[in-house]
């Protein structure tokens, strides 16, 4: 593409440090601009537009909140449909099904100018559901133009799957897996939905939560059939610091601890660690990753892992790097979608945020 420019719309959880990643490595993905949406200018946001701004991204709002911003002493550089008609890539990082309403009442009116739309893990249906280094072999170019990231967990229950039972034997060597995701209240960025004490999930269909759902449509874009395979369980805890998986993968072919534990060593999306609690792991993402996030797309536990039932049960403990592997699935995209020939090479600046061991 002559022009490459990515607008995010949203700046929360994951659209403020995907704006603050992209403009760190602006150069080096070979971006001329990257443009973002706010929606509401609000005196507590001021300083976090303010900042992203000072990093180089270009503020684009609706015409009507430009008059809001420009009081808070912010002038915006475009309005939204400016920044829309000029995208080559949009990634919306909105609040669950609005990313859906957007691709309805927006996003459809924007495609001849721009090559694809890419939404976060809440948005089931936006378009082909998407995970760096799990199913980029079944990315079409031309016809992939909506591309939903998956979650968070769903990113780790994948790559769990993927290590454990795919690698090495394919799908077949698949019999079921198990997981239950021991998820986090809520981010610390955020004042509401904190839970006082465990809250457990309800199953809502033969995959349990939408995780292990999500995993399913998500191998099946690689034409895996994993129906009555996979099944997961949720619950929230009151911690703000990462949600944790417990796994329980059985496969065909008998393997050792030894032999997994290789597989998540070379893996550069995976990570190994000895500690054994979320706030370790979590303040050293603080410390060293970017916006305080680790990239990499799980963190196995390494004193939890255990192999049994003569190898063919492979069972432990994980964490999750939430946002993080979404922002890198999120770039991923949307360097794929500019360049489907080229994108794997440009995405390599991301390696400085992966992480051997925690």
């Amino acid at each position: 593409m002559s022009t490459r420019n990515v607008h995010v719309v949203g700046t929360g959880t994951i659209g403020e440090p995907l704006i603050g990643l992209l403009t760190s490595l602006k150069d080096e993905l070979r971006l001329d601009r990257i443009s973002f949406h706010k929606r509401t200018p609000l005196l507590t946001d001021r300083s976090k537009v303010v900042n992203l701004l000072k990093r180089g991204a270009h503020l684009a709002v609706d015409a009507d909140a430009h008059q809001g911003f420009v009081d808070l002493g912010i002038k915006p550089e475009l309005e939204t449909h400016e920044a829309l008609e000029q995208a080559s890539v949009v990634i919306d990082c909105t609040p669950s099904n609005v990313g859906l309403a957007n691709k309805a009442e927006l996003y459809q009116k924007y495609m001849a100018n721009t090559a694809g739309f890419i939404a976060q893990g809440s948005e089931f249906g936006f378009g082909k559901m998407y995970a760096r280094g799990i199913n980029d072999a079944a990315l079409i170019p031309g016809e992939d133009r909506f591309i939903q990231v998956v979650s968070c967990n769903t990113h780790n229950l994948a790559l769990l799957v993927d290590l454990i039972a795919l690698q090495g034997a394919g799908p077949e060597n698949l019999n079921t897996a198990r997981f239950l995701c021991i998820r986090r209240s809520n981010d610390i960025s955020q004042d509401g939905s904190f839970v006082p004490a465990p809250q457990v999930g309800t199953h809502t269909d033969e995959f349990g939560s939408h995780h292990a759902r999500d995993a399913y449509h998500l191998f099946k874009t690689l034409k895996y059939d994993f129906s009555n395979t996979l099944f997961s369980s949720a619950m929230k805890v009151n911690s703000q610091y990462m949600h944790t998986i417990w796994f329980s993968v059985l496969v065909e072919k008998p393997t050792t601890q030894e032999e997994i534990l290789q597989r998540f060593v070379e893996c550069d999306r995976a990570a190994i660690t000895y500690k054994m609690s979320a706030n370790a792991v979590f303040s050293f993402g603080r410390d060293y990753g970017h916006y305080g996030r680790l990239l990499n797309e799980t963190v196995l536990v390494v004193p939890s892992l255990a192999v049994r039932n003569k190898g063919r049960e492979i069972v432990g403990f994980c964490f999750t790097p939430q946002d993080g592997n979404s922002l890198l699935s999120s770039i991923s995209a949307a360097a794929w979608l500019m360049d489907p020939e080229g994108y794997n090479k440009q995405v390599q600046c991301l390696r400085k945020y992966f992480f051997d061991e925690v």
